[in-house]
């Protein structure tokens, strides 16, 4: 059993090498057919790209990804987004919180300064 463990993960490590060199190849022949149309080079690199794709998908991690994207989107579809107006609020508050404490840092930072410069050292 522990075989037959291996041998599926020397499977996906070769897949994935495979995988890659495909996005390696597509790129090298969409550079090599400068010569030829916009066409004929995107169809080489989206080609190659659409292979390897192919072959990741077949690896088992390639199984996993798609599962766990598809378990995603499945969550994502379960979110309760704000409405316009509570999203409004909230920024509002945001903006509010930020005003107020920008404030009392001034206040905080002058009332630091006059000890500082005026109370101990002397300054005026």
């Amino acid at each position: 059993m522990a075989q037959t463990s291996v041998e599926q993960e020397n499977k996906t490590g070769w897949m994935t090498i495979l995988a890659g060199l495909f996005v390696i190849l597509s790129l090298v022949a969409y550079y090599m057919l400068a010569g030829q149309t916009i066409w004929v080079r995107l169809a080489a690199l989206l080609g190659g790209f659409a292979v390897a794709i192919v072959i990741a998908a077949m690896s088992s991690d390639g199984k996993r990804f798609f599962a766990y994207a598809k378990e995603s989107v499945a969550e994502a579809k379960k979110v309760v987004w704000p409405s316009r107006k509570e999203t409004t609020q909230m920024t509002l508050i945001v903006f509010a919180f930020v005003v107020v404490m920008s404030l009392f840092l001034w206040a905080a930072d002058k009332l630091i300064e006059w000890l500082v410069f005026s109370v101990f050292l002397g300054w005026k």
